[in-house]
């Protein structure tokens, strides 16, 4: 869901519980309001929560003293704890009965930022309308939830001011204001304050991980933090308090778009220094009071090429079938996809089996696509393509100096990069089985630990694995294990292959069709009914993969087959069957006085002899699949002719 579409989706909700609590919505004050002794309880019973905030609302008042804005502080409740404003924002406030005392949670004044906020857990921005009450249609709030060391709200933090001063910046800084507030809580464990009261700012400030420093109306720079400095070569003792013209007089482009006096959204722009030149994204934002005065600008600096890094990192982390992919009208698939969207979004794995071509990676990104996690990474790894001592760091990933030839600062591995979507593992029954036990702590623990790592880091990713073994064999075998097994196939999905699914074998041709033709910019062929005649008959041992690369040819020859392309009906006896029959009997009995292996490697390669290395009527002639054929030829050292 996007966020604007999230935000309303909370507005409605907030509204419709204030019907419930049967808050009118002409009324002006709440519900609920301490007084006397009951207000020194509270206030006694939050005096930590008070005295560590205090100081923090004091800092972001001095920041924006004069802006028209107040600042309060509630108890996980919502009751007011504290106030800090400007006279006359806080004698309009005093009017509204928001005093020190006053719940400001929706039973008792519906919705606002404070209330909703605490109901919701969640840092939130309401404004105008957005109030439940029409009283309060002139304001704008933004407000964050404060939690202690156990994750349990104990207050919030409010910013209030008019509404025509909404903006997304007042929430951000209260939201780094109140991770200032619990870091602080945290801290005091070995530290019961800071120093001064500009390092309460500074930790504010330090908490955005953007470039950001702000000017005021006379253009002189009044904040500053370390990312910026860093960005702009600057220490802050040398700058802060100057004209922006001395303070960045080798940075012409960045004063000239300052005195310009106006909102920018995502300019770039070139920052030269020390012989480098760095691309960054800016943005300037005008602090203005309500009656429109400019009292100055906040600027934001985020360099480019960390976030080209950023996607570079991430390259190849998204999922592009859907179920719309998938062909076919057979009952067969129309029950899988039905099943497959059914379960989409259960965070439960998912073992997809089936012959190698059917379609496996693209089921899985059709699940993908269909479930709450499709705005997240789909991260596709292949078990058995990564070399034995890599496939470890490659899932886990490995911390600085893990190895020879680590990257310094180390490196994700797949499931930190899929943190919050779907981890695809192909060839699932080819993982060693010294990385099934790791994989298996992972999913039951829910956290990875990096190669040369000590910190367990928690990821939240649904596992979807494949493969075209039957695992129960392999289980059987001693090459998988089974814990492992009924971990992964706690939803089970099996794909069938095409030849038992021979009425998709149109819809595929056609739609295979079109797309190559798109692809190689020619016209649909047209097809006669032998090579549909052939295509149905035809086994299709590569299933929809081999059916594509087929058709992909018949593009090339704009409808004809390649003379080296071979697709034979099967008979009762076919001419490989045949084949393999005169090859049996052209031995004599010598030939079987060997191992089993000798005497199946020997006819293995007189087939290939035969066949002349083709590979899909020697495993045919053999009775065995092409991997099976594949894997036989690696155990007995047969090249490929």
């Amino acid at each position: 869901m996007q966020l604007k579409e999230k935000h309303d989706e909370i507005i409605k909700k907030s509204h419709e519980r204030c019907i419930e609590y049967g808050i009118e919505k002409e009324r002006v004050s709440p519900k609920k309001i301490l007084i006397g002794q009951q207000v020194s309880e509270n206030i006694d019973r939050n005096k930590d929560l008070i005295r560590v905030a205090e100081p923090f609302m004091n800092i972001l008042y001095n920041f924006l003293e004069g802006s028209g804005f107040f600042i309060i502080l509630t108890d996980k409740e919502g009751c007011i704890l504290n106030l800090v404003g400007d006279k006359e924002v806080i004698k309009a406030a005093l009017e509204l009965n928001m005093v020190i005392g006053a719940y400001m949670d929706e039973k008792s004044i519906g919705t606002n930022a404070m209330g909703t906020a605490i109901k919701e857990d969640s840092p939130i921005q309401i404004s105008a309308k957005e109030h439940f009450i029409t009283a309060y249609h002139r304001w704008t709030c933004s407000a964050a939830p404060i939690h202690n060391e156990d994750g349990k709200v104990i207050g919030t933090l409010n910013l209030t001011g008019s509404s025509n001063l909404v903006h997304p910046h007042t929430l951000g800084l209260v939201a780094a204001a109140v991770k200032s507030i619990e870091n602080q809580m945290q801290s005091e464990r070995v530290q019961n304050k800071l120093t001064e009261a500009y390092s309460y700012l500074n930790t504010i400030m330090e908490s955005i991980s953007t470039g950001i420093f702000a000017v005021d109306d006379k253009g002189h720079l009044k904040l500053i933090n370390k990312n910026a400095c860093d960005m702009l070569g600057v220490t802050e003792d040398n700058i802060l308090g100057r004209p922006i013209k001395e303070a960045f007089s080798n940075f012409k482009e960045l004063v000239k778009l300052i005195e310009q006096k106006k909102n920018i959204q995502d300019e770039e722009i070139i920052i030269s220094r020390k012989n480098k030149r760095d691309r960054y994204n800016m943005n300037i934002y005008s602090i203005e009071l309500k009656d429109k005065e400019n009292i100055g600008f906040v600027v934001t600096l985020k360099e480019i090429q960390n976030v080209i890094n950023l996607v570079n990192k991430y390259t190849g982390m998204t999922a592009r079938y859907t179920f719309d992919n998938i062909v076919g009208q057979s009952n067969q698939i129309k029950k899988i996809i039905d099943y497959a969207k059914h379960i989409s979004d259960s965070p439960s794995t998912v073992l997809i089996q089936g012959e190698s071509g059917t379609g496996k990676e693209v089921l899985a990104q059709a699940i993908h696509n269909n479930s709450s996690r499709k705005n997240y990474g789909f991260v596709a790894i292949n078990c058995g393509a990564i070399p034995k001592n890599l496939i470890e760091s490659e899932l886990f990933g490995y911390d600085d100096g893990a190895f020879t030839g680590a990257k310094k600062g180390g490196h994700p591995g797949k499931f930190e990069l899929a943190n919050g979507g779907t981890l695809f593992l192909d060839e699932i029954a080819e993982m060693p089985l010294d990385m099934q036990v790791n994989l298996l702590r992972v999913l039951q623990e829910g956290c990875v630990t990096r190669v040369g790592g000590e910190k367990c880091i928690p990821v939240d990713v649904r596992i979807i694995a494949a493969t075209n073994k039957d695992l129960k064999v392999e289980i059987e075998k001693g090459t998988f294990r089974r814990d492992l097994y009924y971990r992964l196939s706690v939803i089970p999905i099996e794909l069938p292959p095409l030849r038992e699914r021979k009425e998709d074998i149109v819809f595929l041709m056609e739609h295979f069709l079109e797309l190559k033709a798109a692809k190689l910019n020619k016209e649909v062929p047209e097809l006669d009914s032998d090579i549909y005649s052939r295509f149905l008959n035809y086994d299709w041992p590569g299933n929809i993969r081999e059916l594509e690369n087929f058709i992909e040819n018949i593009v090339n020859m704009e409808g004809r087959f390649s003379k080296d392309i071979i697709l034979e009906e099967r008979s009762e006896v076919s001419e490989e069957a045949a084949a393999n029959i005169e090859i049996v009997n052209n031995f004599d009995e010598n030939v079987y006085l060997c191992s089993l292996d000798d005497l199946e490697k020997k006819a293995i390669i007189v087939c290939l002899d035969k066949f002349r290395g083709n590979i899909s009527k020697t495993s045919q002639t053999l009775g065995i699949s092409r991997n099976t054929l594949y894997q036989k030829m690696k155990k007995y050292g047969i090249k490929d002719c």
